[in-house]
């Protein structure tokens, strides 16, 4: 378009010719721009934090993808290790941005102090009053809990009529963490909260892949896992119902620094909760089979359940 024309005629010859070009390239460079200064493309760094296990990797997909499609700028990052990293890096500013557990969380940041409930509403006050000390900010919790779950067969829960933890009875075979017998939470736990004495049968694991190869072989008739594992739904298993409140509320629970919270303003605020209100243990279970079981990608996985959620 700067090539020079041998006459002042050819010249105005050449740019009439090339007008409708011009006209067409500037409507849609008009286009282009209007969609890069809208509100869709904001420029506002969203730096994710993964912890060393897989379900970390599929939330920060799930809130990253629908952050990604409304113009925040998102990256991740893979810790290779857990809350003692992902703390030094948020002071360092190499994350903004993570998805963390209430009760545990709230016990990492007071030093184990016992001030984790099993009440949610109890809890939140509490993780935000320590969390402000780190300049970070808690958004609203999420419905989906990944906290110790006591697991039986759909065959056993039948046949022994076992709904809710207080149906557990003393000649049950417990399998779960090595700790179990000294973890507040499991054996010392239930024997308070629910009277039942589960010691005398207890047989040790990983509360992982041979605890639940003992319950499926019928070697444990209770297994403790997590919530949100995903052979939970594969082999159709049953978690009894914690009905007199013995485990902490571990709901999955969006943590941003000050800084991101008040760049990304109330977009960013609504969208995270939005996503974080349609979240629940169930669907969250679902999306670690697909990653674990199916061996799914986790961007994919997060694209086709914000499309089935309508973000």
């Amino acid at each position: 378009m700067h090539k020079r024309a041998g006459s002042s005629t050819a010249l105005r010859f050449v740019l009439a010719a090339l007008m409708p070009l011009v006209l067409l390239v500037s409507a849609c460079s008009s286009d282009n721009d209007n969609s890069k200064g809208s509100d869709d493309d904001n420029d506002i760094a969203v730096k994710i934090g993964i912890q060393n296990f897989n379900e970390s990797k599929v939330l920060a997909h799930l809130y990253g993808e629908a952050l990604d499609r409304n113009g925040f700028e998102v990256s991740y990052k893979e810790l290779g290790g857990f809350r003692d990293i992902l703390y030094g890096a948020f002071e360092k500013g190499d994350v903004n941005f993570t998805l963390e557990y209430a009760s545990s969380t709230l016990e990492f940041l007071n030093e184990q102090a016992g001030q984790a409930s099993p009440d949610i509403d109890t809890v939140m006050p509490l993780l935000r009053e320590q969390l402000k000390a780190k300049n970070l900010t808690a958004l609203d919790p999420s419905k989906a809990v990944d906290s110790n779950a006591f697991v039986v067969t759909a065959e056993t829960a039948k046949a022994k009529n076992l709904k809710s933890m207080s149906d557990l009875t003393p000649d049950l075979r417990l399998g779960g963490f090595a700790d179990c017998p000294t973890n507040p939470f499991c054996i010392p736990g239930i024997q308070t909260t629910y009277g039942v004495d589960l010691s005398k049968n207890f047989s040790p694991g990983d509360g992982g892949d041979l605890t639940k190869q003992a319950l499926k072989g019928g070697a444990i008739d209770v297994a403790v896992l997590t919530t949100t594992d995903p052979d939970i739904i594969t082999n159709n298993w049953v978690i009894l119902t914690d009905d007199k409140g013995l485990i902490n509320a571990d709901n999955i629970v969006p943590v941003a620094s000050d800084k991101l919270i008040t760049d990304g303003g109330s977009t960013f605020e609504k969208l995270v909760n939005s996503i974080s209100a349609k979240l629940d243990t169930k669907a969250l279970t679902e999306l670690n089979r697909q990653f674990v079981v199916d061996k799914e990608d986790a961007e994919d996985i997060a694209e086709k359940w914000l499309d089935d959620n309508g973000f």
